[in-house]
């Protein structure tokens, strides 16, 4: 399916784009939030990824897979947010609305909510790869050529992001532990 829409996109058919938007945009504005930190810079970061796979889809090898090479431009943007964000100066402003969900996105957060936050405080060499294998499921070669690294460097970043978010699990847990009354 992905292939024929990507033909059909590099034919100038709008409305096959439309659909590959509509299969990637919320995927794709979770994983931008997850390494932005921002739902702000994530929406932008991800209108930015579609003008840019709008604008090079002519460029992009029908041989090849296209997930990578879309994430490959999602990151790009997020970093170059990133950058800009950086060369900010910080102003205590809250947005008034949370980015909308669709329906099959309404899982209960709680659920989730510790795992997300553990991912939240690891470092950007963790974070991105651990978002890339678990919530993009690519697998380490293509997020070994999407980061521009050895596949071995992927599945140690991997490997001890693994360890980090298990130790920031088990810490939450045994504080929650010890703050409920429990020894």
């Amino acid at each position: 399916m992905e292939k024929q829409l990507i033909d059909q996109i590099q034919q100038g058919d709008k409305e096959a784009f439309k659909k590959l938007y509509d299969h990637y945009a919320e995927y794709a504005l979770r994983v931008a939030t997850a390494i932005t930190k921002s739902s702000a810079f994530a929406a932008d970061a991800v209108q930015e990824t579609f003008i840019r796979v709008y604008r090079n889809i002519h460029a992009f090898e029908r041989g090849k897979p296209f997930k990578p090479w879309f994430y490959r431009i999602l990151i790009n943007e997020c970093n170059r947010f990133l950058e800009q964000k950086r060369k900010l100066i910080p102003v205590d402003f809250q947005w008034d609305q949370e980015p909308k969900l669709v329906q099959s996105d309404r899982v209960p957060i709680e659920q989730y909510e510790d795992l997300y936050e553990a991912i939240g405080k690891l470092q950007d060499l963790y974070r991105i790869p651990i978002i890339l294998k678990y919530l993009n499921e690519l697998t380490e070669k293509e997020i070994a050529d999407l980061m521009d690294l050895n596949v071995n460097t992927v599945k140690s970043r991997l490997l001890k992001g693994r360890q980090l978010l298990k130790d920031e699990l088990q810490e939450r847990t045994a504080k929650e532990g010890t703050s409920c009354g429990r020894p």
